[in-house]
């Protein structure tokens, strides 16, 4: 009788008690593979978590991006470029500038493609008599905005439209003091001009100024050519930025100084700053939540998987000594007609590791299983074939038969040494 067969025999008698082995061996497997499979999948979890949060991230700061454009767009020109002798004070007290430039250096800057400033507007301002209305008024004389390079994606819609010749636009004190609306006519300097707008009221110097076309404002104050000031929008990410337009401006214009509005400039850059500060601390504290997690669950893994295995390995040996004693007449009668101790102890070694294999293939699965469902990464989904560790599998298809035949090693060796004719005298 061949040792196969004598331990399929061996099974078949005693189906409860190789179930109950077979049993432990799954749940110490389950346990082991279950733990390394929840481990991967926490870990393959929370890089899916962090690259999701830096996604939404970077979409948010896009919007935001888009979103404080047009607020700054909205809110108007945050830097005026002056010719390097202007004094701000006497800027101040007269509310336009007094030293003259050549317009083409709006279109210079324009040319170097300043990466941070965008809606270049030359502007030619002074105090002139409006002898029709026997009063002075703040005339300003705009042109259309200047396109920075030849780019589509570089041409964005002018803060302020131009004004066109044989137009004027009013600010809405100046408009209320003339009692003129939009679509009336009014006569400047012999000259018959549309009202084409009224400006809402601003609560600045707006609201008393006149704009007229560049070449119109240049003819009456006789300035052919020249401007005295240029309207910019400074676009900053960082608020660590400001200050930094003077150098770019300076170096393509040494003649020049910048008079930058930081308080609308800094502004915009210290909210987007921040919310991206509160983006990465939420960032931050995912990934420090996912950590202690993993501690925690690493650390009862590394309690469980040892207790597990050495409660399934007792429970074999117990389950395999309680079969030994139970068979000893049956191991008796089989020593007697020729068996050898040999293949008596062979029989029950190869039935734990007929135990052993099968506990080990099914603890597999319902290990990796459970492991995966349990780190949120379930059967079937986008990753859940990365957490299947080959060494793992190997090692757990290895490690369970040798588990359960060194568990069953000293019932087997007991069963074998035992005296037939001790055994049947007693029996």
């Amino acid at each position: 009788m061949n040792v196969l067969r004598l331990s399929l025999q061996e099974i078949a008698h005693r189906k409860l008690s190789f179930g109950l082995g077979l049993l432990s061996v799954m749940i110490a497997v389950g346990v082991l593979v279950g733990a390394v499979t929840m481990l991967g999948g926490h870990d393959l979890r929370t890089e899916q978590l962090v690259a999701q949060k830096e996604a939404e991230t970077r979409e948010e700061m896009t919007r935001m991006e888009d979103d404080y454009r047009r607020i700054m767009k909205d809110m108007g020109y945050n830097v005026l470029i002056l010719h390097k002798d202007q004094s701000l004070e006497e800027l101040q007290r007269l509310n336009y500038p007094t030293h003259y430039m050549p317009e083409d250096w709006a279109q210079q800057l324009a040319d170097q493609n300043v990466e941070t400033l965008n809606h270049l507007l030359p502007l030619l301002q002074e105090m002139v008599s409006w002898p029709e209305m026997k009063r002075e008024v703040l005339l300003t004389g705009v042109r259309g905005q200047i396109p920075f390079a030849d780019s589509p994606k570089n041409r964005r819609p002018p803060i302020m439209q131009p004004v066109e010749q044989g137009e004027i636009k009013l600010g809405a004190d100046l408009a209320q003091s003339l009692d003129v609306a939009e679509g009336d006519t009014v006569t400047m300097r012999g000259r018959n001009l549309l009202v084409r707008e009224v400006y809402a009221r601003r609560g600045t110097q707006d609201d008393l100024t006149a704009w007229v076309s560049l070449r119109q404002a240049q003819e009456w104050m006789n300035r052919p050519g020249q401007i005295n000031g240029i309207l910019a929008l400074e676009c900053l990410c960082n608020v660590e930025e400001l200050g930094s337009i003077e150098y770019h401006v300076t170096r393509i214009l040494p003649d020049a100084q910048v008079y930058e509005f930081s308080s609308l400039i800094a502004a915009r850059g210290l909210a987007r700053q921040r919310a991206a500060e509160a983006h990465e601390k939420a960032i931050e504290q995912e990934m420090y939540y996912r950590a202690s997690l993993r501690e925690e669950r690493r650390a009862f893994a590394g309690i469980l998987v040892p207790v597990s295995a050495l409660g399934a390995a007792a429970w074999v040996m117990f389950l395999m000594m309680a079969n030994v004693r139970e068979r000893r007449a049956e191991i008796g009668v089989l020593r007697a007609i020729g068996v050898s101790a040999r293949r008596v102890q062979s029989a029950f070694l190869l039935k734990a590791l007929l135990m052993g294999v099968f506990g080990g293939i099914v603890g597999l699965v319902v290990g990796s299983v459970a492991g995966a469902w349990l780190s949120e990464v379930p059967p079937g989904s986008e990753g859940f074939t990365s957490l299947l560790n080959a060494r793992l599998l190997v090692g757990a298809l290895v490690g369970a038969p040798l588990l359960a035949a060194l568990a069953s090693w000293l019932p087997a060796r007991a069963a074998a040494r035992q005296d037939p004719a001790l055994v049947l005298q007693e029996e």
